[in-house]
C-alpha cells in the first residue's frame, strides 16, 4: 500500500497543496488569497508554507506590486508529484477491503 506523505498530510498543508494542485503549470497565487481561502493567520500560514518550501514542494516568490511587497506561492514539479502520490495513498486506504470479521461478531 502506498505511504502517506507526512509533510502533506497535516490538514492545513493538505489544503494548501490541494489549492496549488488546481493551478495550471506556471500559475501562482498570492499569500493573501491563500490566507483568506484557508482562514488562517499570517503566522500560521507562513509556518506551513516554510515547511512545504523546505521540502521542495513549493516556491515562494517575493515581488513589489504598486510599491507594496507581495508574496506569491507556486507548486514545484516535486510538490505536484508528491501531492498526486499522497492522493493515491488516500484512495488506496479508502478502497482497501475491510478486515474479515471474526466469528460471532
Amino acid at each position: 500500500m502506498p505511504e502517506l506523505d507526512n509533510i502533506i498530510h497535516q490538514p492545513i498543508r493538505l489544503r494548501i497543496m490541494s489549492a496549488l494542485a488546481a493551478l495550471r503549470p506556471g500559475d501562482r497565487v498570492d499569500f493573501t488569497y491563500l490566507k483568506e481561502l484557508l482562514g488562517t493567520t499570517d503566522g500560521n500560514l507562513g509556518a506551513h508554507l516554510a515547511k512545504l518550501e523546505e521540502a521542495g514542494y513549493i516556491l515562494l516568490e517575493k515581488a513589489f506590486v504598486a510599491r507594496k511587497p507581495r508574496t506569491f506561492v507556486l507548486p514545484t514539479d516535486k510538490g505536484r508529484s508528491a501531492f498526486q502520490d499522497h492522493v493515491k495513498a488516500l484512495h488506496a486506504l479508502l478502497e482497501a477491503p475491510a478486515p474479515p470479521k471474526e466469528p460471532g461478531q
